[in-house]
């Protein structure tokens, strides 16, 4: 068993929560995060980059010279990539860089990355993070009150607009819902910090109660 803390807003830690690690995988796959962290940033590339070929240089292809006994290097045509204003010899074409993976992996990739953050006490738990209106103040008078001065990802049970409102602002701060957590957004911050009921939420995901709470009986 793996016992997380849970704080308040005041920074002080009031109780603890016991997780089983066999719902979170066991162990950390490692190999498994490294394909889903290499998939995700993988499709964060846009491909559009373009150089000019030879094709596309306008210019004859007849020898601008003759190959002997003048003296001079030798000299193919004008469109010559090593001429000035010649085409690039291997140019850069728009490609797709997008790689995918079963959803089964991606969500043993979101879970081995909680137990990692868990194993290393990086994962904080909150009692509440309800808030009337935006206040960026308070919301970085709670990240120093938990001593979190890094990168920190927050995870609320849903979507919520004043919480979003509040520290998007702060850098290297971001917020989620928990039902939108993944393996990279995890692992790129440095503390992770969920509400309480967020992680209920999650530990419901783990087991499939959540799943099965959506589908219709029969």
């Amino acid at each position: 068993m793996i016992e997380v803390p849970v704080y308040n807003r005041q920074g002080q830690q009031v109780e603890t929560v016991s997780v089983d690690e066999t719902l979170f995988g066991s162990i950390v796959r490692r190999r498994l995060l490294k394909q889903a962290m290499v998939m995700y940033q993988a499709n964060k590339r846009q491909g559009t980059m373009a150089t000019r070929s030879r094709a596309m240089v306008e210019g004859s292809t007849r020898k601008l010279f003759k190959q002997k006994h003048t003296g001079r290097a030798r000299m193919g045509p004008l469109r010559t990539p090593i001429r000035r204003g010649g085409g690039m010899a291997f140019a850069k074409t728009p490609r797709d860089f997008s790689q995918d993976m079963p959803k089964k992996a991606k969500r043993m990739a979101r879970l081995s990355a909680l137990l990692a953050k868990m194993l290393d006490q990086e994962l904080l738990l909150i009692d509440g993070l309800q808030a009337d209106q935006p206040k960026t103040k308070e919301a970085a008078a709670l990240l120093k009150a938990l001593k979190i001065e890094t990168s920190c990802l927050i995870g609320i049970e849903g979507y919520d607009k004043n919480v979003y409102l509040s520290v998007r602002n702060l850098p290297r701060v971001d917020v989620l819902p928990v039902g939108d957590f993944n393996a990279y957004d995890i692992l790129s911050h440095r503390k992770v910090l969920i509400t309480k009921a967020g992680f209920q939420k999650l530990q419901d995901l783990a087991s499939g109660k959540a799943v099965a709470a959506e589908q219709p009986a029969s």
